[in-house]
């Protein structure tokens, strides 16, 4: 197997939790002796050389990120300049997010579930998993816990030949969670992680609170 895959994130590469994702999902991929190619549209002058790729190939695989329920826009602009092919070309996705449910991802994969339909081409699946905002904050030895999975869902790619949706909702992990989880998350979030949100906001040089709302003064 030989894919072409593409980082359909707005985010330049070194700041793309998509890209360090492709990383591991690629290791994945040639521990199970395929080949690839790689191509980030962040940088428009990349996008001839991958729709060429595109063409050329018929192993595609578009890794994205979900922004609250939205495709990024510029992946859309870039697929609206490709060809129609047939069916001898497959696509497949890998979604990714950050907030923690599967459930929150669904919106973004019944669209991926029918774009191959509109490019002409078949379907791979699509890998879905979330709580993965902490790739671009977190310590590496943190953010390698995150990605580590993605190099076995890249070995099952090659080995299952696609994303099957038996491997994908193990993945994906709970759709919802339960009740006591969610109150826990909720403090959570309004104790350490509101504090480590300061934190990190103050790295990132910025001097007001991240609460700051100037338009209700």
């Amino acid at each position: 197997m030989h894919a072409v895959i593409i980082n359909g994130s707005p985010r330049v590469s070194k700041h793309s939790n998509t890209e360090r994702i492709i990383d591991s999902f690629a290791e994945g991929l040639a521990l199970s002796g395929a080949s690839y190619e790689r191509y980030a549209i962040s940088d428009k002058d990349n996008w001839d050389s991958a729709r060429e790729a595109y063409i050329k190939n018929t192993e595609i695989i578009i890794a994205l990120p979900l922004y609250v329920e939205c495709v990024p826009g510029i992946l859309l602009e870039f697929l609206e300049t490709l060809p129609v092919k047939d069916e001898t070309t497959r696509i497949s996705f890998i979604l990714q997010g950050g907030f923690a449910e599967a459930k929150q991802l669904e919106c973004g994969k019944a669209f991926l579930d029918k774009l191959p339909g509109y490019l002409g081409v078949s379907y791979g699946g699509t890998l879905i998993k979330g709580d993965n905002f902490g790739i671009r904050v977190l310590k590496e030895s943190e953010v390698q816990k995150i990605i580590t999975p993605y190099r076995n869902m890249g070995k099952a790619f090659v080995d299952e030949d696609g994303f099957k949706p038996e491997t994908v909702k193990k993945f994906a992990g709970p759709e919802i969670f339960s009740l006591p989880i969610r109150l826990m998350l909720q403090l959570m979030f309004m104790t350490l992680a509101r504090k480590n949100y300061r934190d990190i906001a103050k790295g990132w040089g910025c001097k007001v609170p991240i609460d700051y709302r100037p338009w209700s003064a």
